[in-house]
This record gives C-alpha cells, sequence and structure tokens, in this order.
C-alpha cells in the first residue's frame, strides 16, 4: 500500500487540527465527519492499520503505526495498477499536447498563456484525486505568481530606463571642452605644480639678462650670444602660455639647454657682488613698468565706463528722431494732481540714461503690490528730454504715473540763486577735468583719476541737494539712482520713522571700513574739529527723505556752506529770499582761513557729491537695514549671491554698470531681465542680452 501527499502546502494530521477546536467534543464530531467522508469515498479503508517508517533527527529508522483514519484529507490512495493505468494515459495526454502545440509552433498569434493553461490541464489531470477547492486554489496560486512576476518585470524595465535616463543626463552636464580633462566622470587629479616648467622658463630667462650685461661688459662675446639666443628660444616657446600644457612642443628641451648655458655663464662670469647689483636694478626696472602698467589699466577703465557704447548712443537718437516726426512733442502732459499728491508714493530719478531710467521704473513697478499709487518724477538735461519722454510715451509703466523734466525749465536754478551752478561752468573746473596735461591726471595715478570723471560737472549730479525746491507740495521721496535694480516692494519706507533725521540711508562702514576718515582729511582741524574720523558712511543711491525736516533745517543752505569749499568759490551764497553773507570759513575752527585756500589742493576731502552729502547729513541721517539697499556689483566680484537676491534694491555702484561690456557677468542678469529687448527700438539699435 502507498500514500503520497496530493498537495505539500495541506499536510496534516488529525492531531494537527485540533488547535482549530477549542473541547474534546469538539473534536471528536470533527474525526466523525472525517471517518464518515472516507467511509463513503473508501468504504473498505476504514479498518486499514498504516506502517509508516522513517528516519528521526539522528538518522536511526524508526516504524510507527496509524490508523487510516488518522490521516487528513491531504493523503490520497493508489493503487500501484492504477498508477500504471494513469501514467499511460497521463502519457498520451501529454503526446496529444505536443500534438496540439505543433499545430500552433508557426502561429505568431499563438500566445504564452495559452501554452501554460495546457500545461495545468496536464498537471490537474495528474492530480484529478484532488478536490475542486484545492484545484481552484491552486489554480489562484499559480496567477497570483504570474501576476506579481510581471509586476517585477515591468518595475525593473521601469527602472533601467530611469537609470539610462539619469545618466545620459548627467553626461550632458559635463563640459568635455576643458583642456587637459580627458574624463568626463571623474575629476583628474590637480597638480598643484602645473606651471613649474613655465616658472622655471621665466626665471632662466631673467638670470640669462642679468649674465647677459655682465658678459657683455667682460667682452664674452661668446658666451653672450648663446645668452642672447637661448633667451630669446625661450621666449618664443613660452609666448602667452599660463600653465605648462600650454607651452609649445620642445619647451622642456629648451628650458634644458638654457641651463645648460646657465651653467657655463655662472663658472666663468659669477660674482655676487655684481650679479645682486644686476638684479637689484633689474628688480627696480621691473616695479616701474608694474606702476606705469597699472596707471594706464586704471586710465583705461574709467575711459571704458565713461565712454557711451554705440547701442546706447544710438536709442536716444532714434527716439528723439521720431519724437518730432510722429508729433508727440505736441501732446500735453498728465494730471498734475496724482504728481503732486503727497498721499500717494513719489520717486525721483535724475538721469541721462534713456535705458537705465526704464530699468529703475520697470523694476519698480512689477514688484510694486499696488502700482496705481507710486509716481516716478524723472529729470534729464535738455539733451536727452525727447529721447526720455518719447520712451515712456510709448512704453509707460503698468499703471503707475511718471513725469519727465526737463533740468534747464527749472528757472529758478540759476547762477544768482546758486553759485554752485556758476562753479561748475568756470574755465578753472572745466580745466582740472578736461586737461591732459594737467598736474592731476595719469602720472599722479588712478586715485585721483577716479574723481576726475566728468558727470560732476553735471548739475543732475547736484540735484538731489534741492529736492524741497523741486518738488515744494511732497512731503517725503525716495531717490532713487539710474543705476539700481529694485526686487521688493518698497512702500514699507514711506512708514518708517526717522526719529526726526532728514535721510534715511543704508550704512556702509563694516569695521574701520568706509568711515569720515576714508572721505574727509582729518590731518586738517577744519575737518578733525567738526567731525568724528569714527563716523560711519553711508550711501546714496536709494535714500528716503523727509521733505518736511528738510525744509524745517535749511539742510540746502548747509550744503551751500559746504559745497564752497570743493569748488574755491567766493563766501556768497544765495537763498530764496535775499543773498547771505557767509563768514570766511565753513565751521568756527576755521575762521582764520580763507575759503579760496582751503580746498585748493583739493586735499581737504575727496571730489563728488557724497563727502559734501555726508557733511551735510552728518548727524542727520537714520541707518535703515541692510536688506534695503546692497552695494557694489559695480566693482566687487566677490559679494554674496545670497544677500543679493534677498535685497530690496541692489546697486551697481562702480565702473562695471551692467549696460557696459566691462559689467561683472553673474550680476548682469539681475538688471537684464527687466530690459524690453523685444522692443523694436532696442532691436534697431542692437541692443540684446
Amino acid at each position: 500500500v502507498l500514500f503520497y501527499d496530493a498537495d505539500s502546502s495541506d499536510v496534516s494530521t488529525t492531531t494537527g487540527s485540533r488547535a482549530l477546536y477549542d473541547c474534546d467534543q469538539c473534536h471528536r464530531i470533527k474525526e466523525q465527519d472525517i471517518f464518515t467522508t472516507r467511509v463513503r469515498k473508501y468504504p473498505d479503508e476504514k479498518d486499514i492499520d498504516i506502517i509508516a517508517t522513517y528516519s528521526d533527527a539522528s538518522g536511526h529508522v524508526r516504524l510507527a503505526r496509524l490508523k487510516m483514519r488518522d490521516l487528513s484529507e491531504s493523503w490520497i490512495w493508489e493503487n500501484p495498477a492504477n498508477a500504471v493505468s494513469e501514467h499511460q494515459k497521463s502519457s498520451q495526454g501529454q503526446v496529444e499536447s505536443l500534438q496540439t502545440d505543433s499545430r500552433f509552433e508557426d502561429n505568431p498569434k499563438h500566445s504564452t498563456d495559452e501554452h501554460y493553461l495546457e500545461e495545468n490541464r496536464v498537471k490537474i489531470h495528474r492530480s484529478s484525486s484532488m478536490t475542486p477547492v484545492k484545484i481552484k486554489r491552486r489554480m489562484m496560486r499559480q496567477e497570483r505568481r504570474k501576476a506579481r512576476a510581471a509586476e517585477l518585470i515591468q518595475q525593473d524595465k521601469e527602472t533601467d530606463n530611469h537609470i539610462v535616463s539619469a545618466a545620459i543626463e548627467h553626461s550632458e552636464g559635463f563640459d568635455t571642452t576643458i583642456k587637459g580633462k580627458y574624463s568626463i566622470w571623474r575629476r583628474e587629479y590637480e597638480n598643484p605644480n602645473s606651471d613649474s616648467t613655465l616658472k622655471l622658463m621665466r626665471d632662466q630667462i631673467i638670470m640669462a639678462k642679468a649674465y647677459t650685461n655682465i658678459a657683455k661688459s667682460k667682452n664674452k662675446t661668446v658666451l653672450y650670444k648663446a645668452l642672447v639666443k637661448h633667451s630669446r628660444d625661450s621666449q618664443q616657446a613660452i609666448g602667452e602660455a599660463s600653465s605648462d600644457a600650454e607651452l609649445q612642443i620642445g619647451s622642456l628641451d629648451r628650458a634644458k639647454a638654457m641651463g645648460h648655458v646657465l651653467s657655463i655663464a655662472k663658472d666663468q662670469l659669477y660674482d655676487c657682488d655684481l650679479v645682486a647689483r644686476k638684479l637689484r636694478v633689474m628688480l627696480q626696472s621691473t616695479e616701474d613698468r608694474v606702476n606705469i602698467q597699472k596707471k594706464r589699466s586704471a586710465f583705461l577703465i574709467q575711459l571704458a565706463a565713461k565712454t557711451v557704447p554705440r547701442p546706447l548712443h544710438c536709442l536716444p537718437l532714434q527716439l528723439a528722431a521720431d519724437y518730432y516726426l510722429q508729433g508727440y512733442h505736441k501732446k500735453g502732459n498728465i494730471d498734475k494732481e496724482k504728481i503732486e499728491d503727497p498721499s500717494l508714493y513719489h520717486y525721483a530719478i535724475f538721469s541721462d540714461n534713456v535705458l537705465a531710467t526704464s530699468v529703475v521704473v520697470n523694476s519698480t513697478v512689477q514688484n510694486a503690490k499696488e502700482p496705481e499709487k507710486h509716481v516716478f518724477h524723472v529729470v534729464t538735461d535738455k539733451l536727452n528730454f525727447a529721447a526720455m519722454r518719447m520712451w515712456f510715451l510709448i512704453n509707460p509703466p503698468s499703471k503707475a504715473t511718471i513725469e519727465v523734466q526737463n533740468i534747464d525749465d527749472f528757472k529758478w536754478l540759476n547762477s544768482s540763486y546758486c553759485s554752485v551752478l556758476r562753479q561748475l561752468e568756470s574755465a578753472r573746473i572745466k580745466e582740472y577735468y578736461f586737461k591732459a596735461n594737467h598736474p592731476s591726471s595719469l602720472s599722479v595715478g588712478s586715485d585721483n583719476l577716479k574723481y576726475r570723471n566728468p558727470k560732476y560737472l553735471s548739475m543732475l549730479n547736484h540735484l538731489r541737494f534741492y529736492l524741497p525746491e523741486v518738488y515744494p507740495k511732497l512731503n517725503r521721496i525716495l531717490f532713487l539712482d539710474d543705476d539700481i535694480v529694485v526686487q521688493k516692494d518698497l512702500t514699507r519706507l514711506w512708514s518708517t520713522d526717522l526719529k526726526g533725521r532728514v535721510n534715511g540711508a543704508v550704512e556702509t562702514c563694516k569695521e574701520s571700513f568706509h568711515r569720515f576718515d576714508k572721505y574727509l582729511n582729518f590731518s586738517n582741524p577744519l575737518i578733525s574739529n567738526n567731525f568724528s574720523p569714527e563716523a560711519c558712511g553711508w550711501a546714496f543711491g536709494m535714500n528716503i527723505f523727509d521733505l518736511k525736516e528738510w525744509k524745517k533745517r535749511n539742510i540746502t543752505g548747509i550744503y551751500h556752506r559746504s559745497i564752497l569749499l570743493v569748488f574755491w568759490i567766493e563766501p556768497l551764497v544765495c537763498v530764496h529770499t535775499s543773498p547771505v553773507r557767509l563768514q570766511a570759513s565753513l565751521f568756527s575752527a576755521g575762521a582764520q582761513s580763507p575759503l579760496s585756500s582751503l580746498n585748493e589742493d583739493r586735499t581737504l576731502w575727496k571730489l563728488g557729491t557724497l563727502p559734501p552729502g555726508l557733511i551735510t547729513f552728518y548727524n542727520l541721517t537714520y541707518p535703515l537695514d541692510r536688506g534695503w539697499h546692497v552695494l557694489g556689483l559695480g566693482y566687487d566680484p566677490a559679494l554674496n549671491l545670497t544677500e543679493i537676491e534677498n535685497a530690496a534694491v541692489i546697486h551697481y555702484n562702480g565702473n562695471y554698470k551692467p549696460w557696459l561690456n566691462l559689467a561683472v557677468s553673474k550680476y548682469k542678469s539681475f538688471w537684464s531681465r527687466y530690459v524690453m529687448f523685444d522692443n523694436p527700438y532696442l532691436r534697431v539699435c542692437n541692443l540684446s542680452e
């Protein structure tokens, strides 16, 4: 008699199933049910005793006796004779299955699922003694395995596709054009002495020049010619190389040959004192040449900063021509009620640069929460008035109000009212700024050259000190330079409490930098007795002015008295009502010094509007948070980009203006995003990003 377990997952005995019942009576009922079922299916098996042989854990053969009724339903009775016939039927079924497969093997539409079902049928036929429930369970398990396998395969495909896509994207980000980099997958070892050969050759040339002079003085003609020849060859091999990788082929051999010649020169000509003197002379000569090159570089930078690029020169010409040709000059002004309404947010921009002014207005309006409440007052000169007005007539800022004025229309601003204007046009001042052979020209250095900028001759640069006269009906106004960009809403500045002071500005001093001693000469008692060298400097460019307090403290009068020292003018200043004779000095400490000699050599303070501004608003400036105004984008390439991005206003103070080719490239995008490059006038003048 043979027994086998038809389903290994269901192997159990009545003893193992006891845990499913809570009492002996329940267990006896279960056993009775099993016994009754077996009697119905196999009536001859009810009294069969089974002797089972098995091996225990130690390997010994054991015997066990049990009854047929003690076996679970998973054990099936099998007669050996029946097994043979069953095997024959199974074999015949497999042959028929193979014949069926051969009929469909050339059919591409015959899926693997059909073959899978045929296999299932064979397996089910072999275990036909199983109950329908178990057969269904087995089929469900097989379907689940198949579904899970398909899901895992799909996940693997998606993962592979994602990895491939990521690898392709990562490889596209590498710059394979970098010289000397042969692998885009890893960073090459950086040789700290990548220019060692180049430095060696340059040092050899220096020594060769020293020995050449000595050889010539001692009539060593052969050695002299050899040194000159090898120096020339080494210089040609170096060219404009900045590293060993850029040297010409064979440079190392030339360096070896030069070393051999230098060793001969050392044996024949070496004299410690003589060589030291020659090297000292060469060092002094090199330092002189370096200083000259620095001055030339500073001069060229200043020249490039002052020169108007051709596209920027083209733009106002095109605008001015169309302003008159198309009749825009006949259009009237805008509503004056908004222009003089003190409850609105007013801005003052004094500039002759149309493109730069448009960026200031566009950036302010685009970042304003209520642009309809913002009023821009643009003042320009007679030369650029038509172009400036034309631009804002055809490109009006969204909802905001803009007024363009000509400074020549301010009839009150004349030499009888203010002698500053008269002195700006004097021959002595023009000679200082424009005469090439002036003692303060290129030979003096870049420090004074920086302040010899003709922009200081423009009254637009000094108009900031006359704000109450320009806008008599306003209470507060925000002054903006034309080289700034607004990145946030600025309306909170109008509600800032200035603590009774006139000027709200961001301080520029950090530790010992940008304090009063940087701008004023404290060796002069007129300065040292009236100001503190540790007083903190502040920035023009974004300033909120309280015009009521301005008038109360007569700030314009203070400015008039301070500017006297800059331009050596007569001690006479005209104010609103009548001329007022000032004393012979600005402050009591300088009562013995006539004004005409106080700043005659311009050493009392540096030129520009900031030093007299520091004096005018001394102890009258309220420090704003640094986040309002970030400076240095026009000269410092090492600023913190996070501070720039978070600033309310960024300022391109310095020579590297964003509209010039000198601009720092990484800062230029902050400005160019507010330029309307699709404007037809900009396209005609070839202004592009």
